[in-house]
């Protein structure tokens, strides 16, 4: 094998493992925009008349900003696989990258929801007990997307894996939620606001799933091994 042929292969392996550094790094900002998107869709029910409302857009709109995103990054990810037929841990990375931006993506997708969710629920919003709930489920589900992304672009198996601890948390908050609207007195708003709440708390723990299932997937990437619930 020539000089020449030996250098093609590792200038082609160098500028493989630069384009797979920009690709994680991608993941990250899909991340981020996760974590914006759990504030913008919090917000459309944590605050009230015209801003509730530009926050149910802003909700949307960001929304698109999350599918344009993820489809490069897939698009990106495919076009390696093809070109470089990577092997072991470069190959795991981009099994990883295909499944966890399936994981950021649905995040934005359930913010969506609780965004169309608020917009039912103008003539019954949220008491300030309730409200508290829901900025204490934001930011927990804030934190265990933080965390799981953490893990993906320092690539530790111990701190992905223990985000799956952290959900308890969420579970909590869910029950408290629910445990809250039952003291209600009963009335046909009550009725309404016990249904739409149930979806809330259901949407939020689907982030939170989520989440979990990122932080989980780095296991994979790093070690081969699978965790559960990863």
């Amino acid at each position: 094998m020539s000089n020449s042929t030996v250098s093609a292969g590792y200038e082609s392996r160098r500028g493989f493992h630069s384009d797979l550094e920009r690709l994680c790094a991608s993941v990250g900002e899909l991340a981020d925009l996760g974590e914006r998107a759990i504030v913008l869709g919090s917000d459309t029910l944590l605050l009230a008349g015209e801003q509730a409302g530009q926050a149910i857009t802003a909700t949307i709109t960001h929304d698109r900003q999350v599918d344009k995103l993820t489809h490069h990054i897939q698009d990106n990810t495919l076009h390696l696989l093809a070109l470089q037929q990577p092997m072991a841990t470069d190959l795991r990375t981009l099994v990883t990258v295909v499944r966890v931006i399936h994981e950021l993506e649905r995040i934005g997708d359930n913010m969506v929801n609780i965004a169309t969710t608020a917009r039912r629920m103008t003539d019954c919003p949220l008491d300030e007990h309730l409200k508290h709930l829901v900025s204490l489920m934001r930011d927990q589900a804030c934190l265990q997307l933080r965390t799981a992304n953490q893990a993906f672009l320092s690539r530790d198996a111990a701190v992905g894996a223990g985000v799956a601890l952290m959900d308890d948390a969420m579970d909590d908050l869910q029950k408290q939620l629910f445990r809250h609207v039952f003291t209600l007195p009963a009335s046909e708003e009550t009725l309404h606001l016990a249904v739409q709440a149930s979806l809330i708390g259901r949407y939020y723990e689907r982030v939170a799933d989520h989440a979990t299932n990122y932080g989980g997937r780095v296991a994979f990437m790093v070690t081969g091994t699978h965790t559960l619930g990863g």
